[in-house]
């Protein structure tokens, strides 16, 4: 399996089970009365899965993001972009404008 894959994979499960203890501390706490409303409803366990699943994507793709991100190079490596001086004659030129008068 490529490294990339794998990497890919492990973030996705971190992910998850970032989702599923966000989700866990939701419910526990009771925010906006959440644990009456799963726990009151014939459709709760699904709103449970529903709401580990979105959260799962959104998780995993912030994990993956900053993973990525952590492994460019440091310490004198190419850290990307251009460092190139800006041109030192900037100078504002002015530029006439005609105004008409409302008749």
């Amino acid at each position: 399996m490529p490294k990339l894959v794998k990497l890919y994979i492990t973030q996705v499960l971190i992910g998850y089970a970032i989702a599923a203890a966000f989700v866990g501390a939701l419910l526990y706490f009771n925010v906006a009365n959440l644990w009456h409303l799963v726990t009151h409803n014939d459709a709760g366990n699904l709103a449970v899965v529903i709401l580990w699943f979105a959260n799962g994507i959104v998780f995993s793709g912030v994990q993956f993001a900053i993973r990525i991100m952590g492994m460019a190079e440091k310490e004198g490596g190419d850290t990307g972009g251009k460092r190139d001086d800006l041109p030192v004659s900037l100078e504002p030129i002015p530029v006439t404008v005609e105004v008409r008068k409302k008749t």
